[in-house]
């Protein structure tokens, strides 16, 4: 009996769960981080140039290439590990090294990558980070260690998975151009857990930056709304005024309709992958599951006073779009509707006008075809006597006898001729 046959896709999907390894690291380590981004329609980018630029880096290095149409990549550069991810917006790359400098976050490790191929980069660099990975069983020499290396007004520091490291960072951006994160990790912690760790920061720290991208779109679009909303209020309060320069509001209604509908496809993608990227920086801290270290602001209240009320202002920017672009749409329903009846008011005096002027015309057609008669008749009458004159001068009787005789008949049959006539008219 042959075998089931697959689905094409059955082990492309079964795969996919398990194409983007974590990293295993050895305390003490480092990694330094990028992510790189094009300035605009990132998500219509070229991923072929991503993946060129990738080679182009893995060729300086000797090192293997991933197969075509690649979107993830972890391979071993030099001394070096590299991995490699491509997303719907952006690319990183995450460089680990084993041990730590003297001078802490040193970025020699970031000359890595060389000067000239950030240069040829297809897109522009939205963060990069560097990373320390110390061995520290107790909890001794941490604290002065981080009142060193981070702006105490801003650091956020947690006890992660169930103390088995702690996790630092104060999300500012150095002399360097990067930001800056701790881990010390316990004796007993192993190294997929601390590959785990450092990926979360990474993921952390990427993923609020893209969520940025939003709050800075909703802060342009600000002064803008606000014009559109300005004009939008003048002319609702319109409504309730003269019927006079209705259709004038009417295009203007559309008008606004168009501009704010306009703003919404601009803003749609960039909103919607700002409330995405929310829930995967919120999952990602959860995933930690921290816990005050020495009375320290964890990541996660840092989120809650700098991050969310940036986030919050983005849904209230999203939300007010929406609302502004229905109430336009109602208005101009509303402006439409009004419209539409006073155009069926006027039709209606029309056609009562017109009703007026067939009654008028029939009255006269009645008028007339009872002068009709009357003419018809008298020359019927005429034309009857000149036939029947001999008749009556043989009776012997005189000519106003005659015509008494004559001219009710004649009459009553020209009435129903023309009766006739204007019943045939009718059908």
């Amino acid at each position: 009996m042959p075998p089931i046959e697959d689905h094409p896709l059955r082990y492309q999907v079964a795969n996919e769960l398990h194409a983007r390894p974590f990293p295993v690291l050895q305390a003490p380590s480092r990694a330094v981080f990028l992510a790189l981004k094009p300035a605009q329609k990132a998500a219509e980018r070229d991923r072929g140039a991503d993946f060129d630029h990738l080679l182009d880096l893995l060729d300086r290095h000797g090192a293997p290439h991933p197969p075509a149409g690649a979107t993830h990549y972890f391979g071993q550069i030099g001394k070096h590990q590299l991995k490699w991810e491509s997303h719907t917006e952006f690319v990183t790359y995450t460089i680990f090294g084993d041990g730590v400098a003297d001078t802490p976050f040193d970025a020699r490790t970031y000359q890595m990558f060389p000067a000239d191929w950030l240069d040829r980069a297809p897109g522009t660099r939205i963060t990069s980070a560097l990373i320390r990975v110390e061995r520290q069983d107790g909890d001794d020499g941490i604290a002065e260690k981080l009142e060193k290396w981070f702006v105490p007004e801003s650091l956020a520091v947690s006890r992660v998975i169930d103390d088995d490291a702690v996790i630092a960072g104060d999300f500012r951006i150095d002399e360097a151009g990067h930001q800056r994160f701790a881990v010390f990790v316990r004796e007993a912690t192993g190294r997929r857990r601390t590959g785990r760790i450092v990926q979360r920061l990474c993921e952390i720290e990427t993923y609020k930056t893209m969520s940025m991208l939003g709050f800075a779109r909703a802060r342009t679009l600000g002064p803008t709304m606000s014009a559109i909303d300005k004009r939008l209020n003048a002319l609702t309060d319109g409504l309730t005024g003269e019927t006079n320069g209705v259709e004038t509001t009417l295009h203007a209604l559309l008008q606004v309709s168009g501009e704010l509908e306009q703003l919404s496809a601009q803003s749609a993608f960039r909103f919607g992958a700002t409330e995405a990227y929310e829930k995967i920086v919120n999952q990602r801290i959860q995933v930690l599951r921290e816990a005050r270290f020495h009375g320290r602001q964890t990541f996660a209240e840092f989120m809650m006073r700098r991050f969310d009320p940036a986030m919050r202002t983005v849904a209230s920017t999203k939300a007010r779009l929406d609302a502004m672009s229905a109430r336009a749409l109602r208005a101009a329903d509303l402006l439409r509707t009004r419209v539409d009846v006073d155009r069926s008011r006027e039709n209606k005096q029309l056609l009562e006008s017109m009703d007026r002027r067939a009654d008028l015309q029939l009255r006269l057609q009645r008028t007339v075809e009872g002068l009709s008669v009357v003419a018809i008749s008298y020359y019927a009458v005429n034309l009857a006597l000149y036939l029947l004159g001999p008749l009556g001068d043989g009776l012997d009787l005189d000519k106003g006898v005659q015509a008494a005789l004559v001219t009710p008949p004649v009459l009553l049959g020209v009435w129903l001729l023309v009766r006739r006539i204007r019943k045939k008219m009718d059908h």
